[in-house]
């Protein structure tokens, strides 16, 4: 296992003001315990406090820094997930996500920030519980709500700003959104608008809380402070109070947002409850689906959301996939209150699961074009909403089919993108919810028993794949079993049984040509096939075959799939001694894999390129790869490709370049390459140090 990087702390996007007394507090604490959790009420600034105190931090943790993020996280089942995507790590084999963690930890010396964990919090305790005590090098840094309450834990409460502070904070924000203005109670500009009396007062009648400020400051455009004070008066005897035993400035709080609120057009109130349905940023196409109506139309939902912009109530950012925008936590529940309040939430969560999936769908046949770069960064940002789909449909044991339809039509996204283990997992849960819709059902069958396979759970393919047969075979439809016949001659393939593999694929792909089926999964059982052939001593075969898949994915655009008939075709360009041609392939290969987080591909191809370095004369960096490629194959899992035949590039070149650079040499190469982040392994693998002072070597077969 590894990380792509050492820290993944978010840069800050403002200044940070005040707490230069609770920073110095925090980090002594983090030098004498291994659990510290920064407690507060919403709003009042915990996550800007840890998130600081981490970074000033960061030097004392040599293994890096990393945030987990859980405030948009609803299944507890995710929680592990979370936390290893927050450490970068990609874990396909069966080994629970919990023993992934803890063997990663171990012997690191690291700092886990977790961040909104109060709706998880048994959860997460159990889980933090149990990652301390594997893991002695391991410190987290925690922000919510409410304290985990574990032994050894210390608790920072994290009271509102203090006044100077807080004035501090509130002329900070008020420069940033009326520059080179006069201050908001008349006077000069320089300064700032900390000079007014008003601003305390206004401070105070908020108690400080960051939050609140940080609203209030939004308003400036449009409202004087003494006019904020007067509507403020107006909104406390109207906005206080909320559950029973609340704090009060938890009830302070409330007033801040709920008195933003009223600030807001009739159709910005609209919209803010409907966008509370939406657990993470979100797109103007999305919104203007999900919150249009007669009451809100579509045409007019742009300048409402630049209205929320403007009053703070959106966050905009940039992304990956484009600008997004999304709301912070607080705001977003308070939303989510008058959404139920208007006896609207079930339709609007309907909404928001219909556009989902139609964006799954579109990300599928996308796929398969020249898109498919940006379809797997789009799949990516919108896994919170995906998630969120998925949860809806299971809620309801008549809407089950839908969640097998997406759950298998996000394949590509469990397969190509790097997250088999979140597919099982949906899969799973999909299955085990059968409500009798055959076609969504023998889908969901044939794509976990894909899963499975990769995974290396022979045992839940199998019952998968046979069960998807028979249903199959019992209602007529072809297409599910050309795929099953596909994913069993795959399954034969990874166990080494090449004669079935051939056989069960090549009536696989007459089946698709009969059936006019052609997409990425296609071409993939045609590599498959030539796999099977190379295998079986046929490279002659093997190589038309993945021509004709190159040549289809240079037309198509497709990527993915092409990877794989380029790691054939460097096989077979080793096997003739074209190492040269071989290293250019597979360089190829390498790029596409890692940019579609494939560690399947990837592993495969980085060994093949440690035995065509070993056979250009270069042993010592044939070590260094191999030795890159071992923490590649802990997330893959051995069992998975631990046949003679994909085993063999990492059998061959450990024997000749054992057998070269001697025991003690070989064991301090492989080392090197082991140390090495995945992102460093794939740099060295593409540098390329090919050797031409020894002639190269007739490859031997595998």
């Amino acid at each position: 296992m590894r990380r792509s990087n050492p820290s993944n702390l978010p840069a800050e996007l403002n200044r940070f003001v005040g707490r230069d007394d609770e920073i110095r507090e925090l980090r002594g604490l983090l030098t004498r315990f291994r659990l510290v959790t920064v407690v507060g009420v919403g709003g009042v600034g915990k996550s800007r406090l840890v998130l600081r105190a981490a970074a000033t931090a960061e030097k004392r943790y040599c293994d890096g820094v990393r945030l987990a993020e859980l405030a948009p996280l609803r299944d507890p089942g995710l929680l592990e997930q979370a936390v290893l995507d927050a450490l970068g790590l990609t874990d396909h084999t069966r080994r629970p996500p919990r023993e992934v963690l803890a063997e990663h930890l171990a012997g690191r010396r690291t700092l886990l920030v977790l961040d909104g964990f109060e709706h998880l919090v048994d959860e997460c305790a159990d889980l933090v519980r149990e990652l301390l005590r594997r893991s002695p090098g391991l410190t987290v840094l925690a922000a919510a709500r409410c304290p985990l309450r574990l032994d050894g834990e210390a608790v920072l409460p994290l009271a509102p700003l203090p006044d100077d502070d807080a004035v501090r904070l509130f002329t900070d924000r008020a420069a940033a959104v009326l520059p080179g203005a006069r201050t908001p109670d008349g006077g000069p500009a320089e300064g700032g608008p900390a000079d007014g009396a008003s601003v305390r007062e206004l401070c105070r009648r908020l108690d400080g809380i960051p939050l609140a400020l940080e609203l209030a400051a939004g308003r400036l455009p449009v409202l004087t402070v003494e006019q904020m004070l007067h509507r403020l008066d107006d909104r406390f005897r109207l906005l206080t109070g909320g559950t029973r035993g609340a704090l009060p400035r938890h009830q302070t709080l409330r007033t801040a947002i709920g008195w933003s609120h009223e600030l807001c057009t009739p159709r910005e109130r609209l919209l803010w409850a409907r966008l509370s349905v939406f657990p993470g940023p979100f797109d103007l196409e999305a919104v203007e689906y999900v919150c249009g109506g007669p009451d809100l139309p579509a045409d007019e939902v742009l300048d409402a959301v630049a209205g929320l912009v403007d009053r703070s109530v959106l966050v905009r950012e940039e992304t990956p996939a484009g600008v997004r925008h999304r709301m912070l936590e607080t705001v977003r529940a308070y939303g989510a209150e008058w959404l139920v309040a208007l006896g609207d939430r079930d339709r609007m969560r309907r909404r928001h699961r219909d556009w989902y999936m139609g964006l799954a769908s579109w990300c599928e046949l996308e796929w398969f074009s020249p898109r498919q770069a940006e379809v797997a960064v789009c799949a990516a940002g919108a896994l919170p909403h995906l998630r969120a789909a998925l949860e809806l449909c299971l809620e309801d044991p008549e809407e089950a089919h839908l969640a097998q339809h997406l759950a298998a039509t996000l394949w590509f996204c469990w397969v190509g993108c790097g997250r088999l283990a979140e597919g099982r997992h949906w899969l799973d849960r999909a299955v085990a919810a059968d409500r009798g819709h055959d076609e969504a059902r023998l889908r969901a069958l044939w794509v976990l028993g894909y899963v499975a396979i990769l995974q290396g759970d022979d045992t839940a393919a199998l019952a998968a794949l046979y069960e998807c047969r028979e249903g199959a075979a019992r209602t007529g439809n072809a297409l599910a079993g050309a795929y099953t016949t596909h994913r069993l001659g795959c399954l034969a393939l990874l166990s080494d049984d090449m004669p079935r593999a051939e056989e069960l694929l090549t009536r696989a792909l007459a089946a698709y040509r009969e059936l006019g089926e052609l997409n990425s999964q296609v071409l993939m059982g045609q590599v498959e096939l030539a796999m099977a052939k190379v295998f079986l001593g046929d490279a002659e075969t093997a190589v038309a075959l993945c021509r004709e898949v190159r040549e289809v994915c240079e037309d198509r655009g497709e990527r993915w799939t092409r990877a794989y008939a380029l790691y054939v075709l460097a096989y077979s360009a080793w096997t003739r001694g074209a190492y040269g041609e071989a290293r250019e392939l597979l360089g190829e290969c390498i790029a596409v894999d890692h940019a579609f987080n494939d560690l399947v591909g990837l592993v495969l191809a980085v060994e093949l390129l440690a035995l065509v370095t070993a056979a250009e004369g270069d042993p010592a960096e044939a070590a260094v790869l191999q030795g890159a490629a071992e923490p590649m194959w802990e997330a893959v899992g051995l069992p998975v490709f631990g046949s003679g035949y994909f085993g063999a590039p990492r059998a061959l070149c450990a024997q000749r370049a054992g057998e070269e650079l001697g025991a003690e040499r070989f064991r301090s190469c492989l080392a090197e390459g082991g140390a090495l982040t995945l992102d460093a392994a794939v740099a060295r693998a593409l540098s390329g140090r090919p050797l031409d002072r020894v002639p190269p070597r007739r490859a031997r077969p595998w």
